[in-house]
């Protein structure tokens, strides 16, 4: 396979620049080898790429962050080469049609892409190390490239702790003592690279058509293996058969990890994900790892296998990944799933969309909900614009055109073209090009494709803030038959509209635990005539039901806070804790609550501001002790060394929690005393706020 680097050389140690090159050179192999020290945080490695010259040149270069070098060496032999901190250039005479194999041994210490995480606790089951390099990241920890369009197959050797488990790209081929030796046939981007270490075990499975399925889990977990990974077998079945190209790589891996920069990540045959999505069966009504896992798997053959060219291309990754993780939501779910799940998002893009805000498809600053949703949406509307059969010829052309290369909006266009026989230059303005979401469009695909959906849309129409729904105009679309999302959305949207006497009808009559959850989260205040049926939510097999329920319960009917706490003392809720958090919360705020307890209570809220906790726990713990004003040293200690976190949306929740603590002075104060106890590398941000002494 041959790629275009486009060199952008310059002379080093303060020499002029020379000129540029736009020359063809294919790299085709890279053999690994790296040794992370967790001690340190660094890396330890060696690569050998064998390479292919197409014309002429006179260097070439690989992205490297920096790195330290002890050897660099072409073809066995000493040769020159400079760096800048960013790029390795070897700088000599290469001809045309001539192979070389380049070898670079290296060290670094990462500052981003490799994550060591847990290495401060004392609990060694907590250590962790994982990488993330989406974008052009692993030049951080590998001399690689940036450039997607350079495709490699990589081998790569890992040598670990033997009390660790190792997985990484491809097949593993053995593992000699602490070394882990993994094979990776075909090639691909260097920001799919990836590897974790840590405590795991592992579930096996095969898919149909004989594909090893491996998915890990801490050992402490292995009850919640089952609700976490449901139905990833029928998903990759699902799609071996309706993308109609088989799975193009060796094996398929998912691995947890703790604080995870994103839901998941998609690197090539071993996907990494949070694990705030390692769940329990209760967990799994409320919020499961399906869309996610279908998400990621479809990535691997749009994105993985066939790889955009550029930014600007980003929609045949995640509008493709969107688009077919909804159509294995489908197969799993129904036919109102799939169909009340678009009309969700379309809502979301209409709103967006009328504000001025709607974005092209082709930008490529634009939005993840752009990306995805609405990229999911006009590939819903391309397959009903040119027909299922065209769609899936057209789709399975493209993949098997561009297998293991980069492409194209248009060359996907082209494709499909080709397949339906149809000119799509309206379509790729309507929605590809256009800023604005269509609405109208989008709302009739979902009135001819689903009774529910044109019958909610008619009452829509009917109706106005003084409507009244009672029993009488409810029942001719609520039955047995009519679908939880109807009427989830009837009880979200109109319940202030329904009668009290009608809603009673709905708590006695509905077993639906999305219903249910609908009725727990939309009615604001508990009445007493709702009070037995709130009361009847605590038992739900919904961690989110029992929360709401919890809360509007203990606080609708103060001399009955004994009996509900009691009753949810012992439930965790989902991965994020969300119920224990609350009624630890409720607990030290109920003065008659377990006196000789509370010390212990707000000891277990305070130690879930810690860092093994993932970042949706600490969050929810840091808020819960500011509103009950039970902020103490400890939790401004977590709170200053988190404004420097690796996740991004975590970090500004903390420094905008730190900023308005800013401005309370007894506080402030305290902030201070407890910022004098820290390292000065602990205070970066601190230090932009305030003046430390």
């Amino acid at each position: 396979m041959v790629m275009n680097r486009v060199l952008f050389l310059f002379m080093f140690l303060g020499l002029s620049a020379f000129s540029q090159h736009q020359d063809k050179v294919d790299f085709i192999k890279a053999t690994v080898v790296i040794t992370p020290d967790l001690s340190e945080e660094s890396i330890a490695g060696k690569v050998i790429y064998n390479f292919h010259i197409f014309q002429n040149v006179d260097s070439v270069w690989l992205d490297a962050k920096n790195m330290d070098f002890e050897k660099v060496r072409l073809d066995d032999k000493k040769v020159k080469w400079n760096y800048d901190g960013k790029r390795l250039v070897i700088k000599m005479k290469f001809e045309k049609d001539i192979n070389h194999e380049l070898f670079i041994q290296y060290s670094c210490i990462p500052k981003q892409t490799v994550y060591f995480i847990g290495l401060d606790d004392e609990n060694a089951d907590n250590d962790q190390v994982w990488t993330q390099g989406q974008g052009k990241y692993t030049s951080y920890w590998l001399p690689s490239f940036d450039d997607m369009e350079e495709k490699v197959a990589f081998d790569m050797s890992i040598s670990a702790d033997v009390d660790f488990e190792v997985i990484a790209n491809g097949r593993l081929l053995e593992k000699t003592g602490s070394e882990w030796k993994f094979d990776m046939q075909k090639p691909m981007s260097s920001y799919l690279l990836a590897f974790a270490i840590g405590k795991y075990n592992k579930q096996k499975m095969t898919s149909e058509s004989g594909i090893p399925i491996e998915n890990y889990f801490y050992p402490k977990d292995s009850l919640k293996v089952e609700p976490t990974y449901r139905y990833t077998r029928e998903i990759f079945d699902f799609f071996e058969k309706e993308i109609g190209v088989a799975y193009p790589w060796q094996n398929y891996k998912q691995i947890p990890v703790h604080d995870f920069l994103y839901a998941g990540m998609e690197n090539t045959s071993a996907t990494i994900f949070s694990d705030a999505y390692v769940i329990d069966s209760t967990a799994f009504i409320d919020r499961n790892y399906v869309n996610i896992n279908a998400h990621e798997m479809a990535h691997h053959w749009f994105g993985n296998l066939v790889t955009e060219k550029d930014g600007n291309h980003h929609w045949l990754h995640e509008g493709f990944a969107t688009y077919y993780a909804y159509l294995a939501e489908k197969q799993l779910f129904g036919d109102d799933y799939f169909y009340w799940k678009l009309y969700d998002t379309a809502e979301q893009l209409k709103e967006i969309s009328e504000d001025g805000k709607g974005e092209s498809l082709l930008d490529p600053k634009a939005s993840s909900l752009t990306f995805y949703e609405k990229g999911a949406w006009a590939l819903v509307l391309l397959r009903e614009q040119i027909g299922e059969e065209a769609f899936k010829k057209g789709v399975k052309s493209y993949l098997e055109k561009y297998a293991y290369k980069n492409a194209t909006v248009d060359d996907f266009l082209k494709e499909m073209e080709e397949a339906s026989h149809q000119n799509l230059d309206d379509y790729k303005s309507r929605w590809l090009v256009s800023t604005e979401f269509y609405w109208d469009d989008a709302k009739a695909y979902l009135v001819r494709k689903n009774k529910s959906l044109n019958n909610y849309f008619f009452l829509q129409d009917q109706m106005d803030s003084s409507t009244v729904l009672d029993n009488e105009k409810l029942k001719w679309m609520w039955n047995k038959e009519t679908p939880a999302p109807l009427k989830s959305h009837l009880i979200s949207e109109y319940h202030s509209q329904i009668p009290d006497s009608t809603l009673q009808r709905i708590f006695q009559n509905e077993s639906s635990f999305e219903v249910r959850r609908a009725l727990a989260m939309s009615i604001p205040k508990v009445t007493q005539e709702f009070k037995t049926n709130f009361e009847s939510f605590l038992q739900d097999k919904s961690y989110v039901t029992q929360e709401y329920a919890l809360f509007k319960l203990w606080e609708a009917f103060p001399e009955n806070r004994v009996g509900y706490l009691n009753k949810l003392e012992d439930v965790v809720g989902l991965p994020n804790k969300n119920v224990r958090l609350l009624w630890l919360t409720l607990a030290l705020v109920t003065p008659d609550y377990k006196t000789a307890e509370k010390a212990n209570y707000l000891d277990e809220l305070i130690s879930y501001t810690h860092e093994i906790y993932n970042p949706e726990i600490r969050q929810s713990a840091f808020q819960y002790l500011y509103q009950i004003n039970a902020v103490n040293g400890e939790v401004l200690r977590q709170l200053i060394l988190a404004t420097d976190h690796h996740s991004w949306q975590f970090r500004m929740f903390v420094r905008n929690l730190l900023d308005e603590m800013l401005t309370n002075e007894n506080l402030k104060q305290q902030i201070v005393s407890v910022a004098m106890q820290l390292k000065p590398s602990d205070l970066r941000y601190l230090k932009t706020k305030i003046e430390l002494p």
